[in-house]
């Protein structure tokens, strides 16, 4: 409350009180300068993005959605909390506590410079004053906790995460330090530090300096932590003299270092406060699933030269914090592969700012022609981009929005138009081309696995069907796969449904061809594919392999193909649903389900397996990383065709010795035939196939449909 007998217009504070006009002069010169320094800054930002392509799928026509999309996860700090619960909430004060502080600012601006001077009108006086105190002090309070806590937990915590060293490089190479880095982040931490502490020790200062007036003095402790400073400075001696010195050499520091900032905004990591919400803004929801269509008839298709690359990637650049979450999350990494996700963009900030201006503009034709990939300093390796997945854990977790998949994916695209690839992915390819398959197996043989089965499967091709059923390669032609697949039949013709195969008028779907980077002959796999099933009369579509279900669904739509496409899994649910099957007894098992990344984390199928799970009355214990944590089986982006190097660990190895933990384990669940080959092959390599089975979730259900053996009763004893 104001005290009795002090005017609520006396109830104000005076900006420059006691300057003379050569220190006015000086502050606003130095103010004019931080802000033509910004908006040069920004110049240069801009005209580096507008260097690079249009890209990548961006609509305009859902902007008012993209916008709000972008207000609550800036709001809300949602992307940032995820798996890092205190890192998200102690950055939330801060960036709650700068925004606030920021308005503050902005405020007595609006007082001191524009609104008093033009119009006469005075509003910083009275309750409003010494409500905009106590919301400044609770404002800063928190922004000074979220950075001693950041700064504790970079200095002291030390989570793997924030460790800058390349996996990708070697300390003789010349490009491995990134301590620059390291030095901004503790920079750009203490200069905030500084900026926030020294507006206390200002407004504890100031009250000293003025205690012999009630307006001051008197209300005090609506601003606590001010009031606290000054209590502390005249128990230890300061006078209103001494106090008055130390508020004029503190307001010089504290405004010199707020400006001095400011003017820094687009050079350092600060201007993450802009690109971090452009970034989000910008974003491809359907990145990780549906990757770039590639123009067959340009003269590149992928990523060769810093001038081949969208707008939107140059922004996502600039918009990485270096927090390391998708350094944390990529499996080829936790392998020992040398990708980290995080290095990959950064290179790409670092040549940007090199070629195409981070101070000073450069010509946009010095950019054009600086390569990306390669083995010199600067430059992303080839071995790095072979080592990725394409599972999307990085584009997942990114808290800003960074499309590490799609980037990385046409970046591939290059190795394979310069043939720069493995010898056995090389031969792969080959086979794909050649046979419409990866097993270089005749097309006649693609039907086989039916051969075995008491029924005969629908040819799509030839006669109307309700459900045509993709198969996909490994499926159709892994010995593993096909029992699987025999299983599934048995459980659809049970059920009564209407279904039908495309016999060997299929070929595979294209997925690992695309994310491997054969951008031409996926589209040639595709159009074949479309065109088989433009002649098929069907009214959906059902897959048991997620990586054709996300193609299928996805990518198809691009080149004319647009289908109701459901994974098997999705299928099972509904029959079990609607009571076409059910099962016949309860399973006993103890299991945990691998949720595929194509299904999982690329098109969120989470609930249907476990849904079916649930049906057969196994016991669900989650692995340590589930749903959109899942880890990798590392057979993806082409990687099941391709052998380990020495050195490395086999992504599936991990997986299999995070399901090796659960105790009483009777089965580790999978749904994707690559999983299957993958983590089968890792239980055994890991010493672990005598503790669990790995079995394929059709093959569960297809075990709990088939009713018990009847047990034996002993006859009736005679009666006497």
């Amino acid at each position: 409350m104001i005290p009795n007998g002090i005017e609520p217009s006396q109830i104000t504070r005076i900006l420059f009180q006691d300057f003379s006009p050569w220190m006015l002069a000086l502050f606003y010169v130095y103010a004019i300068g931080a802000i033509f320094a910004f908006c040069w800054g920004v110049y240069v930002q801009v005209r580096k993005y507008r260097s690079g392509r249009n890209g990548a799928r961006l609509s305009w026509a859902n902007l008012g959605r993209r916008l709000a999309d972008t207000a609550k996860v800036i709001a809300s700090h949602r992307t940032l909390r995820r798996r890092d619960a205190a890192a998200g909430r102690l950055h939330a004060f801060i960036f709650y506590g700068f925004t606030l502080l920021f308005i503050g600012t902005a405020t007595i601006t609006l007082q001191e410079d524009i609104l008093g001077p033009l119009v006469g009108l005075n509003f910083w006086h009275g309750y409003f004053y010494l409500l905009f105190k106590l919301a400044m002090t609770i404002a800063g309070t928190g922004f000074i906790c979220g950075l001693a806590y950041m700064m504790w937990r970079r200095g002291w915590l030390r989570p793997p995460k924030l460790d800058y060293t390349r996996p990708d490089r070697t300390p003789q190479d010349a490009d491995f330090s990134r301590e620059r880095y390291r030095m901004e982040d503790w920079a750009f931490l203490w200069t905030l530090l500084l900026i926030g502490i020294t507006g206390f020790l200002l407004s504890g200062a100031r009250m000293v300096w003025l205690q012999g007036d009630p307006a001051v003095w008197d209300t005090r402790w609506w601003a606590p932590v001010g009031a606290s400073i000054a209590a502390g400075l005249k128990a230890v001696g300061f006078t209103s003299a001494g106090a008055g010195a130390l508020r004029m050499g503190l307001w010089w520091v504290h405004g010199v270092l707020a400006l001095t900032f400011i003017a820094l905004i687009p050079y350092t990591k600060a201007k993450h406060i802009f690109t971090a919400a452009t970034s989000w803004l910008l974003r491809d929801s359907d990145a990780a699933r549906r990757l770039p269509l590639g123009d067959l008839d340009a003269d590149r298709i992928g990523y060769r030269e810093l001038g081949d690359v969208a707008s939107r990637y140059l922004v996502q650049a600039d918009a990485c914090t270096k927090c390391g979450r998708c350094h944390e999350a990529c499996p080829a990494r936790a392998a020992g592969y040398p990708l980290s996700p995080r290095d990959v963009v950064l290179t790409l900030r670092e040549q940007a700012n090199a070629h195409l201006g981070e101070v000073l503009p450069k010509p946009r034709a010095a950019g054009c022609a600086t390569p990306l990939i390669g083995l010199a300093s600067g430059e992303i390796r080839p071995e790095t981009l072979w080592s990725c997945r394409q599972c999307g854990a990085c584009t997942e977790i990114c808290p800003v929005g960074v499309e590490h998949v799609p980037l990385i994916n046409m970046l591939r695209r290059t190795l394979v138009d310069e043939g720069e690839m493995d010898p056995a992915l090389q031969r792969t390819l080959g086979a794909v081309n050649k046979t419409g398959n990866c097993f270089n197996e005749s097309r006649r043989k693609r039907p086989n696995w039916t051969k075995d089965l008491p029924f005969k499967i629908k040819d799509a091709r030839k006669e109307p069907v309700d459900v045509l059923w993709f198969v996909g390669d490994y499926a159709s032609f892994d010995p593993r796969n096909q029992k699987v697949s025999r299983a599934f039949a048995r459980i659809l013709h049970a059920a009564g449904i209407d279904f039908g195969i495309l016999y060997e008028g299929e070929t595979t779907a294209g997925n690992d061809v695309r994310r491997v980077g054969e951008e031409g002959l996926f589209q040639q796999l595709a159009e074949g594919n479309i065109a088989t099933l433009e002649g098929c009369a069907f009214a959906r579509i059902v897959t048991t392999d997620p990586h054709s279900f996300n193609t299928l669904k996805n990518e198809y739509p691009d080149l004319g193909g647009a289908y109701t496409v459901s994974h098997a899994s999705a299928f099972l649910k509904e029959l079990i649903e609607e009571g076409r099957i059910a099962p016949a007894r309860k399973l006993d098992f103890t299991v945990t389900y691998h949720d595929p990344c194509h299904l999982g984390r690329l098109n969120k199928g989470y609930d249907a397996p476990r849904e079916v799970l649930a049906a057969t009355g196994v016991k669900l214990v989650e692995l340590g990383k589930s749903r959109d944590n899942s880890f990798c089986c590392g057979g993806g982006g082409g990687r099941v065709w391709v052998p380990d190097p020495p050195g490395t660990t086999k992504a599936g190895e991990i997986r299999a010795r995070e399901a090796a933990e659960i105790s009483g384990l009777d089965a580790l669940v999978v749904n994707c035939p690559k999983c299957m080959t993958m983590l089968e092959d890792a239980v055994k390599t890991t010493g672990n196939e005598r503790n669990f089975r790995v079995l394929e979730l059709t093959e569960l259900l297809a075990e709990a449909l088939e009713p018990a053996e009847p047990v034996a009763l002993a006859a009736p004893a005679a009666v006497v």
